[in-house]
């Protein structure tokens, strides 16, 4: 009995494995497509149904999509109403695999096929190509899911020589109303439990095939998965922003609605669903589930895409924002604690964090303009508190990219991501030493302060250096947001002509004060200090044009 129990878990491991063999194949294939299919998502939810469905149906995991959604509405790259309407079609793109396995997955041998197909992959992924890798990713994903469907399949008990058990079985079902949500939890809690609706679709469909439980409480543990579905989301958006948890609410909302919809018309919703089928043959009970999961999702999305500005409403009164502070501005956005669906996902969360990242660095140039003006001393002390608190802020958020970034490195990745986060690690380097400099010149000034006031001179040279500092960031900034445009020769010009421009202002106002000291109308002490604050800021123009440099690589 031990043995046939450890065999049975055995089979159902090896299926989600080859389910998220599966997954991970063809996200590496098309993650950046599916990107850009993302991104360019317009409001209506028309649209985002289709894009929701036909990712899950090339992925073949609703987990995966929503799991990618809340990163994208965590980004801010996704809105609510947007991410809602892709959920939507998330939910039906993942009956696609209901119908494989019931169609396919109980027909034939499957097994005799996986072992051929195993080995096309194995040797696929003997390539150097990345595209050949990941399509014998796949391949062999799909080798396992069947192989692991095949072994739960001959793994499960045969309770016709056990009656007492199929009786005791038999019992759960007979109390009605009673049965049918008894079997609804059992659906919600095996997918909380396996984290994967597929999984236990596939144990439903034994089940049925196996003459265990009737087909109305079949229906009732699919309708349980769709709710045990959510938890993935939620786990993903926990960490998240605030408008990603709600996102994952929205999901939930949209399933548990459906559910009782579902279930208060379940008989004639069953009579619908079994007429269908028939109308096509003799009736089939698995093919006849494929379809009820299929038509429960469809018709779910069809009432609720009509109200999906009162779901966005509901799930925001629920989740309220916090208020805007200025430590939240700089804590990290796109980087959480949740899962992420694979490393190409995640090298673009990292993109995206060290974009904000960089908007975080620009706001020095502004603060150091502040502690050049500020003639009170309190005023000054706290502006220089705030270019003090921005050093150990570029130190923790330069941490907290790299961790994750080597986290990511840790699985196996496709070249180009290896290639980016390479590129990533240069740049949040890079902006860690401009937050060095911003403080290395709050001291260079509150040491200037103590021999006197900066003449209008001086501090006009500063500002120019200050202005053309801020088109060099605006120029990189930009570049980093269209880092995938293929237009960007346009960014690394102009960030070229923006270092052109510092140098030659640095030579300039360097020169004038050394007229100055020549003549002796200056302090020599109060020369020195200025000439260091203008080569530090010159030397942040250096370490902006690294990063324009990183990127163009």
């Amino acid at each position: 009995m031990v043995s046939q129990i450890l065999k049975l878990l055995g089979s159902l491991a090896m299926f989600l494995y080859g389910m998220n063999q599966m997954s991970s194949g063809i996200q590496k294939s098309t993650g950046n497509k599916l990107r850009s299919l993302l991104k360019n998502i317009t409001s209506n939810p028309f649209k985002g149904v289709l894009t929701g469905l036909g990712i899950t149906a090339i992925i073949q995991s609703s987990s995966a999509t929503t799991v990618f959604v809340v990163s994208f509405v965590s980004a801010g790259l996704l809105t609510l109403s947007q991410a809602i309407g892709v959920i939507m079609g998330a939910n039906i793109g993942t009956t696609i695999t209901a119908w494989i396995i019931s169609l396919f997955g109980f027909k034939f041998d499957i097994a005799a096929l996986s072992i051929p197909l195993f080995l096309i992959g194995f040797i696929m992924q003997q390539f150097r190509q990345d595209k050949s890798k990941n399509i014998g990713e796949f391949i062999i994903g799909f080798s396992l899911l069947f192989l692991g469907l095949s072994l739960i399949k001959s793994s499960v008990p045969d309770l016709s020589s056990n009656p007492q058990i199929l009786a005791f079985l038999k019992n759960w079902t007979g109390f009605g109303v009673g049965s049918l949500l008894l079997f609804v939890v059992t659906g919600t809690v095996l997918t909380l439990v396996l984290q994967s609706s597929s999984a236990t679709m596939a144990i439903t469909l034994i089940m049925l095939s196996q003459e265990w439980i009737p087909f109305e409480m079949g229906a009732a543990m699919v309708l349980g998965e769709n709710i045990g579905t959510t938890i993935t989301a939620n786990i993903a958006a926990s960490m998240g922003t605030t408008d990603a948890r709600r996102a994952a609410l929205a999901h939930t909302v949209f399933n548990v609605f459906g559910v009782i919809w579902a279930l208060l018309l379940f008989k004639p919703f069953v009579r619908l669903d079994i007429s269908i089928v028939s109308s096509m043959g003799e009736f089939n009970p698995l093919v006849g589930l494929a379809m009820f999961h299929t038509l429960f999702n469809t018709i779910n999305a069809l009432i609720l895409i009509w109200f999906t500005p009162q779901i966005e409403k509901l799930v925001c009164r629920l989740i309220a924002g916090k208020p805007d502070s200025k430590d939240d501005k700089y804590t990290l956005r796109y980087i959480s604690g949740g899962p992420v669906a694979t490393p190409e996902i995640g090298v673009q969360q990292a993109m995206l964090e060290t974009i904000h990242f960089a908007t975080i660095s620009q706001r020095e140039v502004s603060l150091i303009r502040d502690a050049v003006d500020q003639i009170d001393a309190d005023s000054f002390d706290k502006t220089k508190e705030r270019l003090v608190k921005y050093e150990v802020i570029a130190d923790n958020i330069e941490k907290e990219i790299a961790v994750f970034l080597t986290s990511l490195m840790e699985n196996e990745t496709s070249q180009r991501t290896q290639a980016l986060a390479k590129t990533l690690f240069r740049i949040i380097s890079e902006l860690e030493s401009l937050g060095d400099s911003g403080e290395c010149i709050s001291r260079l000034l509150n040491r200037l302060r103590g021999k006197g006031t900066l003449s209008i001179e001086r501090k006009q040279g500063i500002y120019l250096m200050l202005e053309e500092l801020q088109k060099a960031y605006d120029t990189v900034i930009s570049y980093l947001k269209n880092a995938d445009n293929p237009h960007t020769a346009d960014y690394a010009g102009q960030a070229l002509n923006n270092e052109i421009n510092i140098n030659s202002l640095r030579n300039r106002l360097r020169d004038e004060e050394y007229s100055r000291i020549e003549s002796g109308q200056t302090d020599y002490a109060v020369s020195t200090l200025y000439l260091d604050i203008i080569s530090e800021l010159e030397r942040m123009g250096d370490y902006i044009i690294n990063i324009a440099q990183a990127v163009q690589k």
